[in-house]
């Protein structure tokens, strides 16, 4: 029998997540040394190629940082939604119920 099997759960494993922002980060960089280049290439002074190059190593510099601050957060949230939650006792804070008997003047007097 040469049938197509069924899918195990070995076939369905999935590759592990992509590190989008260090692709990102890579991109930039490769732009930081080819733009320079480029710039040389139409006739740019050697000054105004390196003076672009730091600029945009300083603007790259920059959005790793904020990246990495931003998947630090969102692995913080991450985190906060998979925590248990307290049962339905364990309230605190104003408006609580406190079991017991209410005393007061909403009660309707028969």
């Amino acid at each position: 029998m040469s049938g197509p099997r069924p899918a195990s759960e070995a076939d369905r494993v999935t590759p592990p997540p992509r590190d989008t922002a260090t692709d990102v980060v890579r991109w930039a960089a490769f732009s930081c040394l080819l733009v320079p280049v480029v710039l040389l290439g139409y006739g740019t002074s050697l000054a105004g190629a390196a003076g672009t190059a730091l600029g945009l190593a300083a603007v790259t510099g920059a959005c790793r940082v904020l990246l990495r601050q931003s998947e630090r957060g969102a692995a913080r949230m991450a985190a906060e939604d998979r925590a248990p939650h307290r049962g339905r006792r364990h309230r605190t804070g104003t408006g609580s119920h406190r079991g017991g008997r209410h005393t007061g003047g909403d009660t309707p007097v028969s």
